[in-house]
């Protein structure tokens, strides 16, 4: 269980950054991470990393997969995490 909640932190922490890093590519015209990549990090346990990033760096939030994805991907988590840890 202690692995299972530091790996949440950690990809958590990291998907805040990398949708920092893709606001701060997008405004400087460079390279940008692709949004597979951006929604394939909150599948994998960072929701709460991206909806952060999402609304603090006021990236992507005018797109609606993910204005409603990252939310809906965060509610299914969340709803597997109580039957499989909780109950």
């Amino acid at each position: 269980m202690r692995a299972i909640i530091i790996y949440l932190i950690g990809i958590n922490i990291l998907t805040f950054l990398v949708f920092g890093i893709d606001k701060w590519k997008a405004r400087s015209g460079k390279w940008r991470i692709p949004e597979a990549t951006l929604i394939g990090m909150s599948i994998a346990g960072g929701s709460i990393g991206a909806l952060l990033g999402m609304y603090l760096f006021r990236h992507k939030t005018q797109k609606r997969k993910f204005n409603l994805g990252i939310p809906a991907i965060l509610i299914i988590q969340a709803v597997l995490a109580y039957f499989l840890f909780l109950r």
